[in-house]
This record gives C-alpha cells, sequence and structure tokens, in this order.
C-alpha cells in the first residue's frame, strides 16, 4: 500500500473515532495539546460542537506543516 493511500485511511479513522469520541480523535492525532484541551471543553458543552471541531482539527490543523517555520529566528 502507497504511503498515501495509508495516510488517507488512518485520517479516515481518527475522523471515525472522533464521531464517537471527539477528544480521543484529536487525541490520537495532536497529543495533549491545546487541541485536545478545546474538543474536550466543546464535547463537554455539546457533543455536536466537540465533534464538528475535533473533524476539523484532524482534518485541517496539521502541527508537522508548520514546525520547521515556528523553530526559524525571525529576521527583520
Amino acid at each position: 500500500m502507497d504511503p498515501e493511500r495509508r495516510l488517507r485511511a488512518l485520517i479516515f479513522l481518527e475522523v471515525l473515532i472522533a464521531i464517537v469520541l471527539p477528544p480521543l480523535g484529536v487525541f490520537l492525532r495532536h497529543g495533549c495539546r491545546v487541541e485536545f484541551w478545546i474538543c474536550l471543553l466543546l464535547t463537554i458543552l455539546g457533543y455536536l460542537p466537540g465533534i464538528i471541531y475535533a473533524v476539523y482539527a484532524i482534518v485541517v490543523i496539521n502541527h508537522d506543516r508548520y514546525r520547521y517555520d515556528y523553530y526559524q529566528p525571525m529576521v527583520a
């Protein structure tokens, strides 16, 4: 199985987990970062907002993509 197909299958499984238990899906993707705590709070306040945010956090937010830019010094 090629890597892109494997990545899509992994994201699909994480979204399915996020529909059942939103904070768990976010935790599997991002660990115990701020995304997890936001999702937990939204899930406590309402199940549907937790699901919506969990799917957003899994599909859209990608820390690995921005990690390199984050650690680079700012040049004026």
